[in-house]
């Protein structure tokens, strides 16, 4: 079994509250789940309204499905014209990690 993880940095574009940050955030996190069925949440700078942190968890029995996997979401993200991708942390944890 493996666990992979990926924390977003994100720059929001034209927004000037935190309504307007949410109306982004929130169709991304969505479609993350939707699309890829992982586990995702915006994780932090929650109080300032032209960053966000968004971090997303999936499982999987192939490194290789998963790493294809956190590949596929990491693009989604970096392709979304709302947001600039400051960085991207990734973490894949295996059982043989203890």
């Amino acid at each position: 079994m493996y666990t992979g993880t990926l924390s977003f940095d994100l720059l929001l574009g034209d927004v000037h509250s935190l309504k307007q940050k949410r109306s982004v955030v929130r169709p991304i996190v969505a479609e993350l789940q939707r699309k890829y069925a992982v586990s995702a949440a915006e994780v932090g700078e929650q109080d300032l309204y032209r960053r966000a942190r968004i971090g997303l968890a999936a499982v999987s029995g192939d490194h290789r499905h998963l790493s294809g996997l956190l590949d596929d979401c990491e693009r989604l993200v970096a392709g979304r014209p709302e947001v600039e991708l400051l960085s991207v942390r990734r973490r894949i944890h295996g059982d043989h990690d203890e």
